[in-house]
């Protein structure tokens, strides 16, 4: 084997939640390019991702198959996590394509207000996705991945996991959790063959920071304090995670890799 094949993921089957957009989406996609059959998880229908090719040839019921067509991932399940049973996901993604090999924890929310105007509803609604349903996921995931002797799974931080941010307390609280909760695991779980690690994204050009960049104050600040001086795209995550994914990090537990343009570094 080369080093280029061990970046291979063909015959692994992936779970990635809140991969119909953005940064999901362009992980889902990065994913399905290296090989791995993919489950979706996201409140609405994911478009094929560019360049995709169609996924491995893996076990799927008839509906399944007619209900992905040509969107170049194995299954679609359609849900929300602050609803959904997170065992049940992990359960009908083995009973679909066989396994699951890698999860990639991403759905998030985000609920901007000052600390003393945020409710009691919207920091339990941003825990509950950001971290409590990160944790069940994980949870539902190991199981098998520990049964199976291998396994990797990558949780989505922030840059927020480094420091508090302005007006979103919850989402901060929730991404330090985050990392907390990947090192945690890499610590239980390492030795079962399972890696857990975590990708810090910095400043993206996603839904969830179009306020930021709707406002030229704001983005101006953002992007000067940036060394590569510019936002990030979903692309950039790509590779960081098909490379977490893959045999090439066997021996990386515990890592929280930022993926920012240098922002930390500055």
């Amino acid at each position: 084997m080369t080093v280029l094949d061990s970046f291979r993921l063909d015959g692994r089957v992936a779970l990635v939640t809140g991969g119909n957009r953005g940064i999901g989406l362009a992980i889902a996609g990065g994913l399905a390019s290296a090989g791995a059959a993919v489950a979706v998880l996201s409140r609405s229908e994911p478009p094929a991702p560019p360049g995709s090719a169609a996924p491995p040839a893996l076990p799927a019921p008839a509906a399944s198959r007619t209900q992905i067509g040509n969107l170049g991932f194995a299954e679609w399940i359609r849900g929300d996590l602050a609803d959904l049973d997170p065992e049940a996901v992990v359960e009908r993604v083995v009973t679909s394509l066989g396994r699951i090999d890698i999860l990639v924890n991403n759905a998030g929310i985000i609920r901007r207000a000052d600390a003393v105007d945020t409710t009691d509803q919207d920091w339990a609604d941003v825990i509950g996705v950001d971290l409590d349903a990160v944790f069940r996921l994980c949870r539902a995931a190991g199981r098998v991945m520990l049964a199976q002797g291998r396994g990797s799974i990558i949780n989505v931080a922030s840059m927020l996991s480094f420091q508090g941010g302005i007006r979103v307390p919850a989402y901060a609280a929730a991404k330090h959790g985050v990392v907390g909760l990947t090192k945690a695991l890499a610590n239980e779980w390492a030795g079962g063959g399972v890696n857990v690690n975590a990708i810090a994204p910095g400043y993206i050009a996603t839904d969830n920071t179009a306020a930021l960049r709707a406002d030229p104050r704001r983005d101006a600040a953002i992007v000067d304090r940036i060394p590569a001086g510019r936002w990030g795209g979903p692309e950039d995550l790509a590779g960081t995670a098909v490379f977490l994914a893959s045999d090439a990090a066997r021996y990386v537990h515990g890592a929280v890799i930022p993926v920012d343009g240098g922002w930390l570094a500055r």
